[in-house]
């Protein structure tokens, strides 16, 4: 299958994520998965990373830079709005602001776990502080960004989330 570390066990949709299996047995995360197969013929999968931020111009950038690297995004202003779209069972990665009007990103991402459709998570705030970074980290998150970030950092921790594209 083009030189890809992976073997289909089953090609049944519901049971994909559980029966994806890497060449040595082990089980392969799910928002890593770079391709799936149905009826015999393999369809790639684009990764969705979603970006949740007040600020339009972060999110226009941000948009921006993970389409150059080749994944899907989809926007949303807050972080009630991406709990209602009901796509957090289909986002490999989410990028979100910690500090927002309403819920927080933070209270989002906790939302998330307790639905069970944490994906992996990067969080950026202009205003970090070491309780904040040690609550994020605790929680789950790979990482927070303090605004402004180099577009290489965001970069980097998108490929140890998503893996390269």
């Amino acid at each position: 299958m083009f030189g890809l570390p992976y073997t289909f066990v089953s090609c049944q949709w519901p049971r994909f994520y559980t029966t994806l299996q890497t060449k040595r047995g082990m089980r392969h995360r799910p928002h890593v998965i770079p391709e799936r197969e149905v009826r015999g013929r393999i369809l790639q999968i684009t990764p969705v990373v979603s970006i949740v931020d007040d600020d339009r111009a972060v999110r226009v950038a941000l948009g921006s830079l993970i389409r150059s690297l080749g994944w899907q995004v989809r926007m949303y202003e807050s972080a009630e709005e991406f709990l209602s779209s009901g796509q957090a069972a289909h986002t490999s990665c989410l990028i979100s602001d910690v500090r927002m009007p309403g819920m927080s990103g933070i209270e989002m991402h906790e939302c998330l776990l307790s639905q069970g459709h944490a994906p992996a998570t990067i969080f950026i705030s202009a205003y970090p502080t070491p309780s904040l970074q040690a609550k994020a980290v605790s929680n789950g998150a790979l990482v927070l960004l303090q605004k402004p970030y180099q577009a290489a950092a965001m970069t980097h921790w998108l490929s140890v989330a998503l893996g390269n594209p």
